[in-house]
C-alpha cells in the first residue's frame, strides 16, 4: 500500500509449520478484502495492514516473496530515519521506495522474473579507458584526499573543471578494489540522466550500470531495482528517488549539482534526497561526494575550515577552480536597463553581440525563467486581466495554440475575442514569456543571414516545447549539431548541458529574485546565473579557432547589487559570505532549523484557524519553549484549484527541540482534525527543512 496507517502491528501474521520470517522479507498479506504487499520489519511486526481477522493468520507461508533476498537492516534504518525525521509513517516511505510493479507480482511471477536476470559480466577495463584522459593537478589532489579520508566531501568545481571525471575515477577505483562494492550516483533532473548514463556505460560497460527515475516504465524500474538489490548492477544512476534504492554493497554515493532544489521532494513525504544521502553514507560507512560549482549555503557552511573557537564543519571541502579544455569563465557584462528606452526587451548592445555571433557561425543562449507567450492578457479600457477562476494566479497566454493556461491547476480556455468584462476587442499581452521572446528574436533577425547565406534559426526549449516523447532529445541534438543559432529557454537549458559552440549567454530579466519574500531566492538566482554562464565557452579549441571570447550578459535595473558584483568576478565565496552573514544576523538556516505546518481548506479562514488552534495546542509540548511558532499566513499563491492554502512557520535554534515538538504534535494534529474546527480542513501536512516559504 502507498500509505499504510501509522502503526506497529505486533505479532499479526503466523504461518503454520514455518520458521519465523527474516526481517526485511517482502510478504503478500490480506488487508480487508484485498491482498497487499508488506515488509516484515522485525520478528514480531509487519507493516502490511491493520485489524486483520484471526483466520487470516493461517494463510500459508507461500505469501512470502522469499525468492528475493530480504531488504537489509541498513535500508530499513534509512526508511525508519526518513519517516521519523520528515514526520511520515514508515509504511508510506517503505512502500513508496519499492518499484510499483513489485506490489502486483505473485511469488511465481517474481521467481520467473528473477530467473530471467542474467548475472553481469566483468566490469569493463576501466583503467585503460581512464588513462586516456589526463588529469589536472586539482583533480589529482581531490582524488588523493577522497582516497585517503572518509566521510562526506564537498567538491566545489567551477563549470567545466572536470567534476564528472573525478566521479568516474572514484567509482573505477572502488570497483577495482572491491568486487562486491556498489556506487550510487545521483543527478537532480531526469533530462540530465541520459548524458551521464552514456559516459558511465562507455567507461564501465552496459551491464554494470542501471538507471532509476520516474521517467522509466514500471517494468524498466523493476528490472533496475532488482539488478541493484541483487548486486548485479555495480553502479546505480538516478534522480532523488534513487536514494531509497536497495543497494546492499553501497560504498560510494555521489550527489551531482547538490545545490539543486529538485533534490527536495515537493509532495507526499517531503524529504531531501541530498540530506538522506549524507545520512545513508554515515550509516553504511560509504563515502559521500557532494559536487557543485555553486554549493548550497548549508553544504558550504558544513565544509567551513576550523577557525579560532569554531571547530569547522563536518564535510571536507575540495576545490577545483580551473576549467579543463574550456576557455576562461565568460566575462560578465551588466546592461543597466534604467539607461535603455522604455519597454526595451533586448538592449541594442546585446542584439549587436548576438548578431556578431551569428555572423561567425557561433551560438547564443538566452535565458528567461518564464514559459508561455506572456504572463498575462489585459484590457487597457477596464483593467481586466486573465486571472484563473480557480487559483489566485494569472493564466499565462500561449500564442501557439491561442490558449490561456494556468500553470498551477492546469485550467485552460481559448483566448477570448474581446474583453470578457467590457467587450473591448483590443486585449493585449503584458510581460513576456519564452514563446514571445522567441517570436521577437525571429522578427529582429529576419533580415540577418548566416555565413552560408541561410536564414537564422531560433529554437525554444521549455516545459511546453518538450512535452512530446523524445522532443527534448531531438532539440538538444539540433543544438549540438550546430543547427540552432539562438537558443531561448527556461532554467531547463541552464543546467548540465555540454554545448560546445555557445559563446554568449544572456539572462533577460533576473531581477525578481533579488527582492523576493523567500530568503533563498538570491541563492537560487546566483547559482542559476553561474550555471548559465558555465554553458558558454566550454570548448577552448573552438574559441581559439573562432578567435572568440565567451560572454555572459545580464540585463538588470539593479546593476550595483552585491549579487551581480560577486557574479562579475565569478566569486562564489564572496557571495556565500555575504549571504551567510545576513542569515546569521537574522537567525535563519543554516543557523536555525525550520518546518512548515500547512493546511488546505475551501476557505482561507478555516485553514488559518486550524493552524492557530494547533499552535496553541503545542504550547505545552516538550521543546515548545525554544521553538517559535509564527502566525498563520496564506501561501504566496493562496488558492489553487479552488483550494485555499495557509501555512505556519515553525523555527528553532535546536534541530533536536524542533524534532521533539513535531513528533509529539502529530497525535494532537490528528485529534484536532476530528474536532468541529478541523472538519473543514481538506488536508494538513508538515514540511521539515522547507525549500520555499
Amino acid at each position: 500500500m502507498q500509505t499504510p496507517a501509522h502503526a506497529a502491528l505486533g505479532d499479526l501474521l503466523s504461518y503454520a509449520g514455518a520458521a519465523p520470517l527474516v526481517p526485511g522479507t517482502l510478504v503478500r498479506v490480506p488487508l480487508g478484502r484485498r491482498e497487499v504487499l508488506g515488509v516484515v520489519w522485525n520478528e514480531a511486526t509487519s507493516l502490511a495492514g491493520t485489524g486483520a481477522e484471526p483466520d487470516m493468520a493461517l494463510k500459508p507461508v507461500g505469501a512470502a516473496l522469499d525468492a528475493l533476498a530480504p531488504l537489509g537492516e541498513a535500508w530499513r534504518d534509512l526508511v525508519a530515519f526518513a519517516a521519523r525525521y520528515y514526520q511520515r509513517s514508515i509504511g508510506e516511505i517503505a512502500l513508496a521506495a519499492l518499484p510499483p510493479q513489485l506490489r502486483d507480482l505473485t511469488t511465481t511471477q517474481l521467481a520467473r522474473r528473477l530467473k530471467r536476470k542474467t548475472t553481469t559480466g566483468p566490469i569493463a577495463q576501466t583503467a585503460e579507458a581512464a588513462n586516456l584522459i589526463a588529469l589536472s593537478p586539482e583533480q589529482t589532489a581531490a582524488l588523493a584526499r577522497i582516497e585517503a579520508e572518509s566521510g562526506t566531501f564537498l567538491l566545489v568545481g567551477s563549470t567545466g573543471s572536470g567534476k564528472t571525471e573525478v566521479y568516474l575515477r572514484c567509482v573505477a577505483d572502488l570497483l577495482a578494489r572491491d568486487p562486491e562494492a556498489q556506487a550510487l550516483v545521483m543527478v537532480p533532473e531526469i533530462n540530465l540522466t541520459p548524458q551521464l548514463e552514456a559516459r558511465f556505460k562507455a567507461r564501465f560497460g552496459d551491464e554494470a550500470v542501471v538507471s532509476l527515475h520516474s521517467g522509466m516504465t514500471n517494468p524498466q524500474r523493476l528490472a533496475s531495482w532488482l539488478a541493484a538489490h541483487s548486486g548485479a548492477a555495480r553502479i546505480v544512476l538516478g534522480t532523488r528517488m534513487a536514494v531509497f534504492a536497495s543497494i546492499p554493497g553501497l560504498k560510494l554515493i555521489v550527489v551531482d549539482e547538490e545545490h539543486d532544489p529538485s533534490y527536495k521532494q515537493q509532495e507526499g513525504a517531503r524529504y531531501s534526497a541530498r540530506d538522506l544521502a549524507v545520512w545513508r553514507g554515515q550509516r553504511e560507512g560509504a563515502k559521500v561526494i557532494l559536487g557543485s560549482a555553486t554549493p548550497s549555503l548549508e553544504s558550504w557552511h558544513q565544509s567551513r575550515p576550523a577557525e579560532g573557537d569554531d571547530p569547522g564543519g563536518r564535510y571536507v571541502r575540495l576545490e577545483m577552480p580551473s576549467r579543463i579544455g574550456a576557455g576562461e569563465l565568460p566575462a560578465v557584462r551588466l546592461v543597466d536597463m534604467n539607461l535603455q528606452p522604455p519597454k526595451t526587451v533586448l538592449s541594442g548592445a546585446l542584439l549587436d553581440a548576438i548578431g556578431q555571433r551569428i555572423a561567425r557561425g557561433e551560438q547564443s543562449m538566452i535565458f528567461l525563467n518564464r514559459r508561455g507567450y506572456a504572463p498575462v492578457l489585459a484590457c487597457g479600457d477596464c483593467g481586466w486581466k486573465s486571472e484563473c477562476p480557480h487559483c489566485s494566479a494569472y493564466r499565462v497566454f500561449h500564442k501557439i495554440d491561442r490558449t490561456l493556461r494556468c500553470h498551477h491547476c492546469g485550467f485552460t480556455e481559448r483566448v477570448p475575442r474581446a474583453c470578457p468584462a467590457c467587450g473591448n476587442p483590443d486585449i493585449a499581452p503584458v510581460g513576456r514569456g519564452t514563446e514571445r521572446l522567441e517570436e521577437h528574436l525571429a522578427e529582429l533577425f529576419a533580415a540577418v543571414k548566416r555565413p552560408d547565406g541561410s536564414a537564422v534559426r531560433i529554437a525554444r526549449i521549455d516545459a511546453d516545447s518538450t512535452k512530446k516523447q523524445g522532443a527534448l532529445e531531438s532539440q538538444l541534438a539540433a543544438v549540438h549539431a550546430g543547427e540552432v543559432d539562438v537558443l531561448v529557454g527556461t532554467q531547463m537549458i541552464a543546467k548540465g548541458h555540454d554545448f560546445r559552440r555557445i559563446t554568449l549567454v544572456a539572462a533577460v530579466n533576473p531581477d525578481g529574485a533579488l527582492f523576493s519574500s523567500d530568503f533563498r531566492a538570491p541563492e537560487r538566482l546566483f547559482s542559476l546565473l553561474m550555471q548559465s554562464a558555465g554553458r558558454a565557452g566550454r570548448d577552448a579549441a573552438y574559441l581559439a579557432a573562432q578567435g572568440a571570447t565567451a560572454e555572459m550578459w545580464i540585463q538588470t535595473f539593479h546593476s550595483q547589487h552585491p549579487l551581480f558584483m560577486a557574479l562579475r568576478k565569478h566569486d562564489y565565496a564572496a557571495f556565500a559570505k555575504q549571504q551567510l552573514d545576513e542569515r546569521q544576523a537574522a537567525a535563519m538556516p543554516p543557523f536555525a532549523f525550520q518546518a512548515l505546518l500547512r493546511a488546505d481548506a475551501r476557505e482561507q479562514s478555516v485553514a488559518q484557524a486550524f493552524l492557530n488552534i494547533a499552535a496553541d495546542a503545542a504550547e505545552a509540548l516538550p521543546g515548545a519553549d525554544i521553538v517559535t511558532r509564527y502566525p498563520a499566513v496564506p501561501l504566496s499563491i493562496q488558492r489553487v484549484a479552488n483550494v485555499e492554502r495557509a501555512q505556519m512557520l515553525i523555527e528553532s535554534p535546536s534541530r533536536a527541540a524542533l524534532q521533539r515538538l513535531l513528533a509529539s504534535w502529530q497525535p494532537l494534529l490528528h485529534a484536532l482534525r476530528r474536532t468541529p474546527e478541523g472538519k473543514g480542513v481538506i488536508r494538513w501536512l508538515v514540511d521539515v527543512d522547507p525549500h520555499s516559504i
